[in-house]
């Protein structure tokens, strides 16, 4: 039974609230995404350093097969498809096509290497030599 005094009240959100709860989403996405992305940035590289990696064990093991390295002519193709001097070619060294970088470049290969055998590396995000966090080098040495 209901009683006369009893008025109808409408179960909704006020504007006030829902302006309150924008601002603190935004605040919330205002100090979260940042981090986020600092992580993602991070991610690449480390990305990239097991990639070098990789590639770096499948060279030597090229090597140990083939008696000598690719050359820079060749470069990191001789690890999915033998060169024509390579009799002893085991291959392919890699389950799959040679990766280009987390940035979608070529990675740098180089033999003779200036730092050893030979020389693997990326320029990171900003594609240019040198450079610090995710726009490091990353390299085989």
């Amino acid at each position: 039974m209901m009683c006369a005094n009893t008025r109808n009240k409408s179960h909704g959100f006020t504007l006030l609230e829902l302006l309150v709860v924008m601002v603190i989403i935004g605040l919330l996405a205002g100090l979260v995404g940042p981090r986020y992305f600092k992580q993602v940035g991070k991610s690449q590289s480390k990305v990239a350093a097991a990639q070098i990696d990789a590639l770096d064990k499948s060279l030597v093991q090229f090597r140990l097969d083939v008696d000598r390295f690719p050359t820079t002519e060749e470069g990191l193709a001789a690890l999915n498809v033998a060169p024509p001097d390579a009799p002893n070619w085991d291959g392919p060294y890699l389950k799959k096509e040679v990766p280009n970088d987390p940035w979608g470049r070529p990675y740098i290969y180089a033999e003779p290497g200036e730092h050893g055998d030979f020389d693997l590396s990326t320029l990171g995000k900003d594609a240019r030599p040198g450079g610090t966090a995710e726009n490091a080098d990353i390299t085989n040495w």
